[in-house]
């Protein structure tokens, strides 16, 4: 129970102490009204039995206390609710808000090792499984237990056979719901995977709208998210069809200690071993005394679905973070010494060894799938090498704090993302300080003024998720601002003029050539003209350095190198013939 509660709640089960103290007194609350009537039909009973008048002195009192009861019952079950839901949001934004930076702190290897709607489930749909389990499960669950462990030990001391008979079939159904917990998980885990398929197949529908429309594979033809939603439909009548009878069947068992409970005491009344008043007192006690167990019953299957939710963020929470405690001085020359890196079982990388110095412009070139953007993410720290170290200033990358390394880079990716929010607030991304004039003229060198200042509110324009208001080459050049407004001394660029056009093209290189005069600065292109001045070509094949040098150098040596500028020079001459 402990492990469950501390599950659901996220691993912060003192968030539900206040709120289970008063769902607790709420409960308790709820048994005055049999006691009321409890003393006033033993008055009925007794002014019979001894053929005298009603005290009507104690049904006054009894009349007091039933007011008396309607406004504390009032005052606590409003104090109740707002604490539960309290408790139940606190919980969830704090999660979630803990969950994200988490996220943050996570290596990109683990992020794109998981299935895309699946942290947004649990984002989303887990927490709002934890927000009811915590707002009205937990609190009822723990309130009932008590209150039912308090009427025990209470009855026994009035009667002990007939508190026995009352709970007489709590063992069997206690074992009816216990005996279906392989069953609960089963079919719940394989809910939450419906759940969590349904949603990457919709995030997939809506990203690839463009190539669903293209290829007209909208409607029927689209089976992808159809097969999904179906399975979701079936898990969700799969869930509710074979736990509800189960808990129908529990709740039956518990209620025959009624009757049980009926004949034992009857029995028990014949033989003058209770009175009257002991044996209509366990009949109003029953009247009411089942209603937590079946709440609690009910609310079972639940709290098990919702452990699953729990055991989920759990394990998100659980993955350890990217680690590093040292800081960057002043000397960013990098070194990469013997490193090799895979993907799972994939090797990517071998035997790199490299020296980048600073203030210069170095150059990643190479055939798809060479390494380029690898080594550009193994820098970024985005993975941790598998072999070998990658130093800057002389200090291994992995001992340094990430949130340090991360001060001192700006990266350029090839895959622009904006946010959906201003331009202006887009570029102050690099720099959440920096003044109007100081984004603009970022811009400026980022040839973007131009075309930000046409737009209808200008550097206040709203642009749409992921910048799909804006072109490509115009979503490439705010990202360029953005690292020209972080000034940071390391710039990494992943073909960051793939995307413009010649005129903006030359603008942004002239741009990047100012830059680099005291930034170090790594490039990867594929358009091998516009590095040809770098300060240093790093030739890539199949993950490993072929050559290293100028263009001129590289020209005359470098087979590989040679042959992709040949082909590149082809290329541009290339045009559309009728034959």
């Amino acid at each position: 129970m402990r492990k469950m509660i501390y599950n659901i709640t996220s691993g912060e089960p003192q968030n539900l102490v206040q709120s289970t103290i008063w769902a607790t007194l709420e409960s308790s609350v709820r048994l005055i009204p049999p006691i009321i009537a409890f003393y006033g039909i033993s008055e009925l009973f007794e002014a019979y039995q001894q053929n005298r008048l009603l005290n009507t002195k104690l049904y006054f009192y009894l009349i007091f206390a039933s007011f008396v009861w309607f406004l504390l019952q009032l005052l606590i079950s409003t104090v109740t609710y707002d604490k539960e839901y309290i408790a139940a949001y606190e919980v969830s934004e704090k999660g979630r808000t803990k969950l994200a930076n988490h996220l943050r702190k996570l290596s990109l290897g683990f992020l794109d090792s998981r299935d895309p709607g699946d942290l947004t489930t649990m984002m989303l749909g887990d927490y709002t499984l934890l927000e009811t389990a915590v707002s009205h499960i937990v609190p009822q669950a723990v309130s009932a237990l008590i209150l039912l462990g308090i009427a025990f030990v209470s009855l026994c001391l009035i009667d002990w056979e007939m508190t026995i008979c009352l709970y007489a079939m709590l063992p069997i159904a206690l074992l009816v719901i216990k005996g279906s917990n392989m069953l609960m998980n089963k079919l719940g885990a394989q809910h939450i995977q419906a759940k969590v398929e349904s949603a990457s197949r919709l995030q997939e529908y809506l990203q690839g709208i463009k190539e669903i429309k293209a290829y007209s594979l909208g409607g029927e033809q689209f089976t992808r998210i159809q097969k999904a939603f179906n399975t979701l439909r079936k898990e969700s009548i799969r869930l509710e069809g074979v736990l509800g009878p189960v808990v129908m069947v529990s709740i039956s068992l518990l209620r025959m200690g009624l009757p049980i409970l009926v004949f034992m005491g009857s029995y028990l009344l014949a033989q003058k071993s209770i009175t009257e008043s002991i044996f209509l007192a366990f009949i109003v006690v029953a009247s009411r005394i089942y209603d937590p167990f079946t709440a609690l019953m009910m609310n079972y299957t639940e709290m098990r679905y919702a452990l699953i939710s729990g055991e989920r963020i759990m394990a998100i929470r659980n993955q350890p973070e990217v680690e590093g405690s040292e800081k960057l001085g002043d000397d960013y020359t990098i070194r990469f010494k013997n490193v090799g890196f895979a993907y799972k079982e994939e090797a990517v990388l071998k035997n790199i060894d490299l020296d980048i110095h600073p203030k210069t412009l170095t150059a990643l070139v190479g055939p798809s799938g060479s390494g380029k953007s690898t080594i550009v993410k193994l820098l970024a720290r985005f993975y941790d090498v598998n072999e070998g170290a990658i130093e800057i200033g002389g200090k291994n990358l992995k001992m340094i704090d990430p949130e340090n390394l991360y001060s001192h880079l700006s990266m350029v990716f090839q895959d622009v993302y904006l946010f959906k929010d201003t331009i202006l607030n887009n570029i102050c991304v690099g720099n959440q300080h920096a003044s109007f004039e100081e984004v603009m003229e970022a811009a400026k060198k980022a040839h973007c003024h131009e075309f930000i200042s046409e737009l209808p509110d200008g550097y206040d324009t709203l642009v749409g998720e992921g910048g799909s208001t804006l072109s490509g080459g115009e979503k490439q050049r705010v990202s360029i601002a953005r690292a020209f407004l972080k000034q940071s001394e390391i710039i990494l660029l992943d073909e960051a003029t793939a995307a413009l056009d010649l005129e903006n093209e030359a603008g942004v290189q002239q741009a990047i050539k100012k830059l680099v005069e005291d930034k170090t600065v790594v490039v990867i292109a594929h358009r091998l003209k516009t590095i040809m001045n770098a300060d240093r070509i790093v030739v890539l094949d199949k993950g490993t350095v072929k050559a290293q040098g100028t263009h001129d150098e590289l020209y005359q040596q470098c087979e590989l190198y040679h042959r992709l500028v040949d082909m590149q020079n082809e290329a541009a001459n290339w045009k559309f013939s009728n034959n």
